[in-house]
């Protein structure tokens, strides 16, 4: 019973970790099924939004930040999806995940060469309510629901009128605000800093266990990584000097890829030939 106290943190801590992971994989998952693009500047997207909510905090009373921060979020994704991914409508997926690549640099130098580069305190203490709050939105409000189905079926939503340019804008507008809730949580956990775009790399592990295609995969697979890597540094780590949870996910992603490519609740792609 002694050892059931620490261990019961570590589990806690490894979900609530596995949570935050999740919302920056939902981003990544929601415009890979309306688009088809991965879209590799979803870590860039939260950097970009922790910084101009803590830089215009410093100015505004924090509600008007945040809404102003929605704002700038909603233009930034609209101006990502209007000027570089539909002029490249066609083209091969690897082109479209290249561009994603120049937006992340570009994304990540105008945010520092606007706001600084300096580590910023985003004092909230509302990771959790901050998750609930986005989960209640998607699967309990008639506008959250909406945006769900356009992402997972974006030919239903074209049949009944809504033009694809127009889908790809919404869910491009939804990710750059995911990228905000994101931004919030992991800024008042790690403070804003450059090392918050890097977080995209360990969003991978969870789109591969949880399936690209999936949003309830996207958080069971984030809840998996972040209570799996704390385990296993709570039990492993020790017999051989510990940092086992900086490559425990991918170890446990590369696994899932030989078992399951397509990810626990991923559709899995047949080619006919």
């Amino acid at each position: 019973m002694a050892e059931l106290g620490p261990l019961l943190e570590v589990v806690l801590g490894g979900l609530m970790s596995g949570v935050l992971y999740a919302l920056v994989a939902l981003g990544f998952v929601l415009i890979f099924k309306a688009s088809g693009v991965f879209n590799f500047a979803q870590g860039a997207m939260v950097l970009f939004a922790a910084l101009s909510l803590v830089r215009l905090a410093e100015w505004l009373p924090f509600p008007l930040a945040f809404l102003l921060t929605i704002v700038i979020m909603t233009a930034v994704a609209w101006a990502i999806e209007r000027l570089v991914l539909r002029p490249l409508v066609g083209q091969h997926g690897l082109i479209l995940f290249m561009a994603t690549i120049g937006v992340t640099f570009f994304l990540d130098g105008f945010g520092q060469t606007i706001w600084g580069s300096n580590v910023y305190q985003l004092d909230l203490g509302l990771a959790g309510p901050l998750v609930l709050a986005l989960s209640i939105f998607f699967h309990s409000t008639k506008i959250g629901r909406a945006l769900r189905a356009v992402a997972d079926d974006h030919q239903a939503a074209q049949s009944v009128g809504i033009p694809l340019n127009r889908i790809w804008l919404i869910v491009w507008s939804t990710a750059g605000i995911v990228a905000l809730v994101a931004g919030m949580a992991w800024g008042s956990k790690l403070g804003v800093q450059f090392s918050l775009s890097l977080i995209a790399l360990k969003a991978l592990p969870v789109l591969i266990l949880g399936g690209l295609t999936s949003i309830p995969g996207a958080i069971v697979g984030g809840l998996i990584v972040g209570a799996g890597e704390k385990l296993a540094e709570f039990y492993i780590g020790p017999s051989i000097g510990g940092g086992i949870e900086y490559w425990f996910a991918y170890v446990l992603a590369l696994a899932v890829l030989l078992v399951r490519p397509q990810g626990l609740f991923g559709e899995k792609i047949i080619e006919r030939v």
